[in-house]
């Protein structure tokens, strides 16, 4: 008996969770800069993903410069959020890093209330001072411990807000465009940001281990690639009432990964501050999304 799409797309975030939930592994596997890691990971799946693009842009109609506004941007976004990500994870551990990059769902109703001027309830703000609250356990936790982690903490808080700034442009830009086009302008984008990130930084882009270059197709694969089609296809079939919710076992699942795989043992403060940033966050995507499930259009059909 075949499965229905609505169990497929079940599936398909389960798939996302346990795919995204290795990125944070890959990069501490990768002997080489964050920002070099994460070059590679857009970079090589966007190569990956060109035929497809190819394929795509005979079929649809012409890009206009104004349509490629969005994508560029969110590229820029994306290319901050991964540099910044992967470079905490040398400063804290892979939960922590994954947990407060994982915030950004505040920022982004945040972002759409000050510049969409979106209203938000009551029950947003209240999931906001929870996990705002849950998030100061983990970070403030840290400081008490080794101020080293509590630095790469706040790495991560920061590449939460680009992150926010990459649904932002996505909740415009993708009005336009399929799914798989523009991933690949995203894509685009971001490597020419983390190539110029990387120049500045003064990181060489060759030179890495067979082993590392290894680590670069699997994270380009397995995180970019598989994640984000999987979250694309879910959204395709369930709102994303649905979907964001379940994305914060994300972090979850790093965390469990953490332990036997790099030895990470969170601490009691530090669970019960991410259990609360988690119930914080939500509660903040539920009441961003309520009132929406029904105005949902589907991102992808296939």
């Amino acid at each position: 008996m075949p499965l229905s799409k609505k169990t497929l797309s079940y599936i398909a975030l389960a798939i996302a969770i346990v795919s995204m939930g290795t990125s944070a592994i890959l990069v501490r596997w990768a002997d080489a800069p964050g920002p070099v890691t994460a070059f590679y990971r857009v970079f090589l799946a966007t190569i990956i993903l060109t035929p497809f693009f190819l394929k795509r842009s005979r079929e649809s109609r012409k890009i206009t410069k104004s349509i490629l506004i969005m994508p560029l941007l969110g590229g820029l976004f994306t290319a901050f959020d991964l540099a910044l990500w992967n470079t905490s994870l040398f400063y804290t551990t892979a939960g922590n890093a994954t947990l407060l990059v994982n915030t950004n769902p505040l920022w982004v109703a945040l972002g759409a209330w000050l510049i969409f001027r979106e209203k938000l309830s009551k029950d947003f703000w209240v999931g906001l001072a929870i996990a705002l609250f849950g998030a100061a356990l983990v970070v403030g936790g840290d400081f008490l411990i080794h101020p080293r982690l509590g630095i790469g903490d706040l790495i991560a808080i920061s590449a939460g807000f680009f992150y926010a700034g990459y649904f932002l442009t996505t909740q415009r830009g993708r009005e336009n465009l399929h799914p798989i086009t523009y991933i690949w302008i995203i894509g685009l984008s971001a490597s020419i940001g983390l190539a110029l990130i990387n120049l500045v930084l003064g990181n060489s882009l060759i030179g890495y281990s067979s082993q590392t270059w290894g680590v670069f197709w699997t994270t380009a694969l397995v995180s970019q690639v598989i994640g984000y089609l999987a979250v694309s296809y879910a959204l395709g079939h369930l709102p994303a009432s649905v979907v964001a919710p379940t994305m914060i076992g994300q972090p979850i699942m790093t965390t469990l990964f953490a332990i036997p795989l790099l030895g990470e043992i969170p601490l009691p403060l530090q669970i019960v501050g991410g259990v609360t940033a988690l119930i914080g966050i939500f509660l903040v995507n539920r009441a961003y999304q309520k009132g929406k499930e029904n105005s949902e259009k589907p991102v992808l059909d296939f």
